[in-house]
């Protein structure tokens, strides 16, 4: 069961008693259900351009300023900030979909599960997990489609149904304070649960990674003391990338990277619609449609704020050649070349798009370790936990004097270049409360569309999906 992905229980969505009494009758099940749960991560929902949880990972780094596209092609209309005042389009509704339909099967598994037939220790395991995928599902809705949490501040405004139980009836929004109080609590219950699993392969979600979403909950909170801790709790059991495995690019080898610390690994059996996949997109080398005409580029201006000696830098062209492309690795002549381009993802082949999704990395602990520390005025702490992390990717380079706001552009620049193309960016942006600004860099204004946008544009929250509004009498729509 631990190496299987079962599907079935997943692809019917049981929220009836018959179908949620049979997942949950013994632990078995309750392992082919979670199981299911982590397969259906990286499975295509409706559209091409919707590969699970990868879509989502590409469309909040695709609203941001630091991921460029180079021709009209799939996710244009997140590129260009339509879909998310389009409450028709597949691109805004799918977030809400798949997001609420992991949250049904984890409900079932939390409400139920302790009643299986099956070992304690399975059951703990198994509910600890769910109970994550419920707390990070609605930490992710409630980001998008709610307006942003303001640290010290009321949050009465509206956020999302928290859903703890699979209702018939369309249900109200909680307020966003509602919201985070339940993740957190849902947090909470899965660390005691998880404490003593040890995950058989990195899809499957461990006592760390409830800590490591704890902690990025409690940075979007203003919480930097609890966010610098967890932060440190977790990095402190896993090792960073050399620069050799760090240059040749992200694969599909984080089951033996310590770096990666949850990845949904997709197996050549499992592997569903390859031209969907998160590598059909942001690979450099895979032969698919979107990447012969649109393969992702880096902001040029931030591209220029890497140092010469840091191995990131390397998994850019700035001319679009790629002289130095890793060993092995082809680039067609229909693979067309532009500035700025990434390998920092490798497909297994030209026909194989394979990567697997990274979903926390330790880096992304050191990082959030670090801005925590700089928000709460310890420079010296910041600014060693930054060498940490940067030492391994730049051999020359020297732990930061800055102190402040510059120390924290500082940190903020290397967690702009380190989680590249992961889904932080935009995120980050309404995060912080700045406005998007793609000015004077390699976006083009006739791809783009828009090139600014103030913290008071509306297009920061999405429009919640029309198929809910039309079958939830109690749903609220977001401001035009």
């Amino acid at each position: 069961m631990f190496t299987s992905c079962e599907k079935s229980f997943l692809e019917t969505y049981p929220t009836d008693a018959v179908s949620a009494a049979a997942v949950t009758s013994t632990t078995a099940n309750m392992w082919a259900s979670i199981n299911g749960i982590h397969r259906r991560m990286y499975y295509r929902w409706e559209q091409q351009g919707l590969g699970g949880i990868g879509s989502y990972l590409i469309q909040m780094d695709m609203s941001g300023d630091d991921l460029v596209q180079n021709a009209s092609q799939w996710y244009r209309q997140i590129y260009r900030w339509e879909a998310q005042a389009d409450p028709t389009h597949y691109y805004n509704y799918f977030n809400w979909m798949m997001f609420y339909q992991l949250i049904s099967n984890a409900n079932i598994l939390i409400n139920q599960g302790d009643d299986a037939v099956g070992p304690e220790a399975d059951k703990d395991a198994i509910i600890g997990q769910a109970l994550i995928y419920r707390a990070w599902s609605h930490f992710n809705i409630v980001r998008i489609y709610a307006k942003r949490y303001e640290p010290g501040g009321a949050n009465t405004h509206l956020g999302i149904p928290y859903m703890t139980e699979n209702l018939s009836e369309g249900q109200a929004r909680n307020t966003v304070a509602e919201v985070y109080t339940g993740i957190l609590a849902d947090l909470d219950a899965a660390i005691a649960r998880l404490g003593g699993f040890t995950a058989p392969n990195k899809s499957h979600m461990t006592v760390d990674v409830a800590k490591g979403i704890k902690a990025r909950v409690a940075l979007e909170m203003g919480n930097y003391a609890l966010a610098a801790q967890l932060a440190a709790e977790v990095k402190a059991n896993y090792t960073l990338m050399d620069r050799d495995t760090y240059a040749n690019g992200f694969r599909i080898e984080s089951q033996n990277i310590s770096e990666f610390i949850w990845a949904s690994q997709i197996t050549s059996v499992d592997q569903n619609d390859k031209w969907a996949a998160y590598g059909a997109y942001c690979s450099r080398n895979m032969s698919s449609s979107a990447i012969r005409s649109n393969p992702y580029s880096i902001n040029s201006l931030l591209y220029n704020k890497i140092s010469d000696t840091d191995v990131r830098k390397g998994l850019w062209s700035p001319d679009g050649t790629h002289p130095n492309l890793q060993p092995g690795v082809v680039l067609l002549s229909s693979h067309s070349r532009h500035p700025y381009t990434s390998q920092k993802f490798i497909a297994v082949d030209n026909a194989d798009s394979r990567v697997d999704v990274p979903l926390m990395r330790a880096a992304e602990m050191y990082l959030i370790e670090a801005e925590a520390k700089a928000r709460l005025g310890q420079d010296a702490a910041a600014a060693q936990v930054l060498y940490d992390l940067v030492i391994t990717r730049d051999p020359a380079y020297t732990k930061s004097i800055k102190v402040g706001a510059a120390l924290i552009d500082e940190i903020m620049t290397h967690r702009r270049v380190e989680l590249w193309c992961e889904g932080f960016r935009w995120l980050d942006l309404k995060r912080l409360n700045l406005s998007l600004d793609r000015n004077n860099s390699n976006h083009k204004l006739s791809l783009a569309a828009v090139m600014t946008a103030p913290t008071t544009d509306s297009r920061w929250t999405w429009l919640i999906p029309q198929k809910e509004m039309d079958s939830n009498p109690n749903m609220v729509q977001n401001d035009l």
